[in-house]
């Protein structure tokens, strides 16, 4: 990356502010100041901005989020505070949720630069599972989840839902997985069968599991097991 660029980045400011602060030998090399800005950084450089090293980020970045309530997923939001406000990463705000929670779900959220890696979790094609923990505010009906199998008309939709697998932990306390991401699907899922959804968690996407260890807000790197399971065929995913 040409060094320009990479100050660009790292300040959040335009290529020609950068150009002026590089030429003001306010950036250093590996200890050396450099005026050239169409300097070519390589991984193993330490790069310094008025003293301050400037982390170098060598590959795309995977990380989840137990997320509270009262977050927004995007990146940017002028009425909400992101879920960026958790992540202490150089460059966060190139980070972006691959499948957004609402503002009140709670929960695993995964966060990437990587937008093939998020297309296979987003995109309707993988059929990527989703799993969710539900409270709800009347006890479950007797043949809510054959109708979940079955798939539901939900309102303003011309298809039904994808089969879906719940199960009864208390009559109020369900678990649900879906294989689909429609807007407020969950929620609406429920209202199509006369409940109403009072608290929803999503503990699981994919193969990946939201780590019992991480309390609301934390958040931790993926494993690279973790990373590799997303998109792999269920034939190899089983092995």
């Amino acid at each position: 990356m040409r060094l320009d660029k990479f100050i660009s980045q790292q300040l959040e400011i335009s290529r020609a502010i950068a150009h002026r602060e590089i030429r003001g030998q306010r950036v250093t090399v590996n200890g050396e100041v450099v005026r050239d800005t169409a300097f070519k950084l390589l991984p193993d450089h330490e790069v310094a901005y008025d003293g301050n090293v400037l982390q170098m980020l060598t590959g795309p970045r995977y990380f989840m989020l137990n997320k509270p309530q009262g977050y927004v997923c995007s990146t940017d939001d002028p009425d909400h505070p992101t879920i960026l406000y958790f992540i202490e990463e150089p460059m966060s705000f190139k980070l972006h949720a691959a499948g957004r929670l609402d503002i009140d779900t709670t929960g695993l959220v995964l966060l990437t630069d990587d937008g093939q890696w998020s297309h296979r979790i987003t995109s309707p094609r993988h059929h990527c599972e989703k799993t969710y923990r539900v409270t709800l505010e009347s006890p479950i009906g007797d043949d809510t989840a054959a109708q979940f199998i079955a798939g539901v008309q939900l309102h303003n939709e011309k298809s039904l839902t994808k089969p879906a697998q719940l199960e009864v932990i208390t009559p109020t306390d369900v678990r649900l997985t879906l294989s689909e991401g429609r807007y407020h699907q969950v929620k609406r899922m429920f209202a199509a069968v006369g409940n109403r959804v009072i608290e929803l968690h999503r503990e699981r996407i994919g193969d990946i599991a939201l780590d019992d260890d991480l309390e609301p807000g934390e958040y931790r790197a993926l494993t690279e097991d973790e990373i590799a399971s997303i998109g792999l065929p269920k034939e190899l995913q089983a092995k």
